[in-house]
């Protein structure tokens, strides 16, 4: 399951975001949103956990804990299939 974390201080690393969520249980891959010009932290990131247990705990007592002085938010990416080209305005009439 991959998660969403926002509203990280630009100063978390992904070595703490990991540790972070390995509490939880296993993580597969974790990464923090890089800005190419600057090089820092936009202030989210993803932690993928393979088991979907493990990442809905992580998620239910994660979402609104503290760090590094900033109430970080968690939730499930969700995957929109075949979004692609899709916009409004069908005209079904």
């Amino acid at each position: 399951m991959k998660l969403l974390i926002r509203n990280l201080a630009r100063t978390t690393t992904e070595k703490e975001l990991r540790e972070l969520f390995e509490a939880y249980g296993s993580v597969q891959s974790c990464s923090l949103v890089m800005d190419k010009e600057t090089n820092s932290s936009k202030g989210f990131g993803f932690v993928e956990m393979p088991r979907s247990g493990e990442a809905k705990a992580a998620m239910k007592n994660l979402n609104g804990t503290m760090l590094a002085g900033h109430p970080i938010r968690v939730k499930k990416v969700e995957i929109k299939p075949e979004m692609d080209g899709a916009g409004g305005g069908g005209g079904d009439e």
